[in-house]
């Protein structure tokens, strides 16, 4: 999980005048020392060789004050001049354009977005459109596009061993007894829905007997494990199970075959930025792939790019039947077993992506900027996903 600081900085300068180096002060809302940055590796072209100053106009407290004072560790991603989209409202007020459906106010602003990864906290993030920023004007050293290739490479290591869980811990392991229960009703459908799959292929059987095979499968698999008959939150819920069988990949193909992209003009979706973020993604993919001609009809599925674009587009679905309908987060006991199966589906077709890209590299496919950028957005959702993961098991965790 990310530490996400940007509410609670005071103000910061950021020194990366000597090349292969970055260092800095931080000072964080609730703590008397600063944060003493001291990282290997390269900023962003636009802060390479400068001196950048910064200050937040209205920190809040929050948990960055429990942060190592001494920050060792890597550069991230670090650029002063990111395209952000910036709210014309306040958060009441962006919540009330949200219950009622109505575009919100936005528009296009310049962000600051710092990332590193400490040698203690891990990765640490710090990204607003609202400090006040102040470059000094004259450069030590440029950024070669060689050194600015190497430290992208660099950016995707980091980024990609950060997420990797460690040995010591399993992080698919249930935290609590609701969640084993939530993890073993989905393996159930899960093995109920290959069954069915596997019989209409072999019968050669149309969309108009699904209902029938999948009762008769659902009997049998009954039988095969002795259960008793399902209660009615039981039934209820695996109603749900069915309905997003049937909509959610469908969906979003569908989308994408159409590519019913909004104009600008529309405003932003209003959906979980989450959502809305893994989507774009997922349909840029698709079409990248497809208009450049890497993948043909032919290539079989087991291809990287393939695997890319399918696994990118069904981590998408499953975060939209996450989070797609939820108006308050995190979901409440009854329903947070249901959502936490279905983000956990989407952190594993996103570490399939991650696995996809290194077959990529290994075989040299598409381009090393477009493997470099897929992993890097890959990456960033895989950490967000981790996150909504954990409060959603702290819900079930309180429950019990």
């Amino acid at each position: 999980m990310a530490w996400r600081i940007d509410e609670e900085v005071i103000r910061g300068e950021l020194d990366c005048r000597v090349r292969g180096r970055v260092t800095g002060r931080i000072w964080i809302l609730g703590r008397e020392e600063p944060l003493e940055l001291m990282l290997e590796g390269h900023p962003g072209r636009d802060l390479a060789g400068h001196v950048l100053r910064f200050a937040n106009p209205a920190p809040v407290e929050g948990k960055g004050r429990e942060l190592m004072a001494r920050q060792l560790g890597v550069v991230g991603d670090m650029t002063a001049s990111r395209k952000v989209k910036v709210l014309e409202c306040s958060a009441e007020e962006f919540e009330d354009y949200y219950r009622a459906r109505k575009p919100f106010p936005w528009h296009w602003g310049n962000g600051m977005y710092l990332e590193w990864f400490s040698k203690c906290n891990g990765r640490v993030v710090i990204e607003s459109a609202g400090y006040a920023l102040e470059l000094e004007a004259s450069a030590t050293w440029e950024l070669t596009k060689a050194e600015e290739e190497a430290q992208r490479v660099a950016n995707a290591k980091a980024l990609t061993e950060f997420l990797e869980p460690e040995e010591s811990e399993d992080e698919d392991d249930p935290r609590s007894e609701a969640e084993a229960e939530a993890d073993e009703e989905a393996a159930r459908m899960d093995l109920l829905m290959d069954r069915v799959t596997a019989r209409m292929d072999r019968e050669g059987c149309d969309g108009d007997s699904f209902e029938r095979i999948l009762e008769e499968e659902r009997q049998r698999l009954k039988q095969e494990r002795g259960e008793k008959e399902l209660t009615p939150e039981q039934l209820a819920e695996r109603e749900e199970w069915l309905a997003e069988f049937h909509a959610g990949e469908e969906e979003m193909m569908a989308e994408m075959e159409a590519e019913k992209w909004k104009g600008e003009e529309e405003g932003p979706a209003l959906e979980h930025p989450l959502v809305e973020r893994s989507r774009e993604l997922s349909m840029r993919v698709y079409a990248e792939v497809e208009q450049k001609g890497w993948v043909s009809e032919e290539t079989h599925q087991e291809h990287p790019l393939v695997e890319i674009v399918t696994r990118t587009m069904s981590a998408s679905a499953k975060l939209a039947g996450a989070l797609g309908d939820d108006e308050e987060w995190p979901p409440e006991a009854l329903f947070a077993g249901s959502v936490l199966v279905r983000l956990k589906k989407a952190r594993g077709y996103l570490r399939d992506v991650i696995g996809a890209l290194d077959s990529a590299d290994e075989e040299g496919l598409a381009t090393p900027g477009w493997r470099l950028e897929v992993r890097r957005e890959i990456g960033e959702i895989l950490g967000e996903v981790q996150t909504l993961i954990e409060e959603v098991r702290e819900v079930l965790a309180e429950e019990e």
